[in-house]
């Protein structure tokens, strides 16, 4: 019998992401180890806010995955002093650095229930992502039963849609954040043309996995999941009709309106430096002088 969560969506802080890449280089950096710990936020109409976190000291044998260690007092002792400052965060998961999901998951998982009020969920961050978007995944254990009856009900996890969700103040923390980190050397014409060329690249990987999946549907190796379909088929109802001419026009013609100010601005620089000489001169300087600063 499939099962049905009642979980439909998990939205993580940008503050979360800090915290827990931020655990990972100070215990297990240049290491095979995974570091875990425990989210804090909200959970409303099915949606699991994700405002803040912890770390928590954890140790696993590298040979027998049954073999663990989780700090109990250190867990109760910081989630009180957590609730003194924010009394609306309640355990709602944890998280781990994965890559993957491991045996001892559903125990760890399973241990975590009596620490919190609703079913926790389980986000894997992988702090040195090798692939295009969103650098965690979210799970929620449920119950799977056999149609046939001949087994006992156990705990599996399944896949929950996620987000990145941020409130105003946070925003501004990131922006600020970004700017530091920013190579000053680089133009900001080339830092959009590689935003949205990273950009194509995710939306090439999304339509390969798509692609992978019909494949094997087709083949017979993958039951059809109406589900997937209805997505599938909205996606391609959006899609503008480009056979459309008045549609063609308006976008060849917004097009051309966006590209002839970097245009124009080009020819102008262009011209200047054409004009004067000097101004040759007094930008390399610049550029020496930056560059020895």
């Amino acid at each position: 019998m499939a099962p049905t969560p009642d979980r439909e969506k998990v939205v993580l802080h940008p503050l979360v992401l800090l915290s827990v890449v931020d655990h990972y280089n100070r215990v297990a950096r240049d290491t095979k180890k995974r570091v875990v710990g425990v989210l804090l936020g909200e959970v409303h109409k099915g949606v699991v806010d994700v405002s803040n976190s912890f770390a928590l000291p954890f140790e696993e044998d590298d040979h027998d995955p049954n073999i663990w260690f989780l700090d109990h007092s250190f867990l109760e002792g910081m989630y009180r002093m957590m609730k003194k400052v924010n009394a609306r965060e309640k355990v709602v998961g944890w998280y781990s650095t994965g890559p993957k999901i491991r045996e001892a998951d559903i125990n760890i998982n399973q241990l975590l229930t009596r620490f919190s009020d609703v079913s926790p969920v389980l986000v894997i961050c992988e702090v040195e992502p090798k692939e295009i978007g969103l650098p965690f995944t979210a799970y929620y254990a449920v119950d799977e039963v056999r149609e046939d009856g001949t087994d006992k009900s156990q705990k599996v996890f399944i896949s929950v849609p996620t987000e990145v969700g941020q409130t105003e103040a946070e925003e501004i923390g990131v922006e600020h954040l970004l700017r530091d980190v920013k190579d000053a050397t680089i133009s900001t014409l080339a830092t959009d043309v590689g935003a949205k060329l990273e950009a194509l690249k995710g939306l090439t990987s999304r339509l390969q996995e798509m692609q992978q999946y019909m494949q094997l549907v087709l083949d017979g190796r993958l039951p059809i999941n109406q589900d997937i379909m209805t997505y599938f088929q909205d996606i391609f109802n959006l899609l503008p009709n480009m056979n459309v001419e008045s549609l063609a026009s308006s976008l060849a013609v917004k097009s051309n309106d966006m590209m002839m100010v970097p245009c124009l601005a080009t020819l102008h620089i262009l011209l200047l430096i054409a004009l004067d000489p000097d101004l040759v001169c007094a930008f390399v300087s610049c550029n020496n002088c930056s560059q020895e600063q």
